[in-house]
């Protein structure tokens, strides 16, 4: 058979290639590395240093860093380089503590509220609009005076009992458009129980929703303990935190040791930029445009 040609074809130009993303484009790298190096220092010093962070030496108060005292030492002779990685760690606990707390209550109410009736839904719904109207600070001190003095547990139990409001208001949302689902319909039929809807088939679907809302609430939780120790509220001053080193800051300026104030507020600081910048990195990944502040 002979050969033919296609008149006014044109032969196709190839297609550009296509330059490859690197991995790290759009996430917060230096936020990750910065809140990866201070947890892995809070969690590892105790393994690598016999340095106790309690241990007052009274000959050495109010030192300036220097090569035996890397940040110096406070008013009671404690060194704040062994204070800053074990009270870290305290600091932390309360955040992660408080925040799993805070969260099992807000998806459980949250999801009762989207998937109850009108009546009772919509009460649900006035009693958390309720509590958010009540300043959190304004509870979690009301909480705190009730159970007397503060401990890493108490404050973990307050703080997570003030601060599950936002999250169960997002949850309810979601669940009522996933409770028409024909999935969550048939899970229905057959007879599933309110526990078991909610653990295979709702919250699978709102988790991503909320996930930014929970790095939030670790922050929160932090900004908190931080905020009543420095009010004379929080833990204790034998109980070493990153708040209640802040505590210490009247004494501070009235000594002239800034290290007492700056290095801890740097590391607090620093861990609440670092969980920020990955919020609003998981809030962008879901389609978020508005920055979390």
């Amino acid at each position: 058979m002979d050969d033919f040609t296609l008149v006014g074809a044109r032969p196709q130009a190839p297609l550009p290639a296509q330059k490859k993303v690197p991995w790290y484009r759009g996430k917060p790298v230096a936020a990750y590395l910065v809140l990866g190096l201070i947890v892995l220092g809070c969690l590892l010093w105790s393994a690598f240093s016999k340095t106790d962070a309690g241990y007052m030496d009274l000959s050495a108060c109010n030192l300036a860093p220097s090569r035996s005292h890397l940040f110096g030492t406070d008013t009671m002779g404690r060194d704040i380089f062994a204070m800053i990685w074990s009270g870290g760690r305290l600091s932390l606990i309360i955040g992660v503590c408080s925040t799993l707390l805070s969260t099992l209550i807000a998806v459980f109410f949250g999801s009762l509220s989207g998937c109850a009736g009108e009546r009772l839904g919509g009460l649900l719904t006035r009693v958390n609009e309720i509590f958010i109207s009540i300043p959190n600070l304004l509870l979690i001190v009301l909480l705190q005076a009730i159970l007397g003095q503060a401990s890493v547990w108490s404050l973990s139990i307050v703080i997570g009992l003030t601060s599950w409001m936002s999250i169960a208001k997002v949850v309810r949302t979601e669940v009522r458009v996933l409770r028409g689902s024909e999935y969550v319909q048939a899970a229905r039929c057959m007879g599933g129980s309110f526990l078991h809807i909610l653990r295979v088939h709702l919250a699978p679907n709102f988790l991503p929703s909320i996930l930014f809302m929970v790095i939030m609430n670790v922050r929160g939780a932090m900004l908190a303990e931080s905020t009543l120790s420095f009010l004379g509220l929080g833990l204790p001053l034998e109980v070493v935190s990153w708040g209640s080193m802040l505590s210490l800051s009247e004494k501070a300026l009235l000594t002239g040791s800034w290290w007492m104030i700056v290095i801890p507020g740097v590391f607090l600081v620093a861990t609440l930029l670092s969980l920020t910048e990955i919020g609003n990195a998981i809030r962008r990944s879901l389609g978020h445009s508005q920055k979390i502040l």
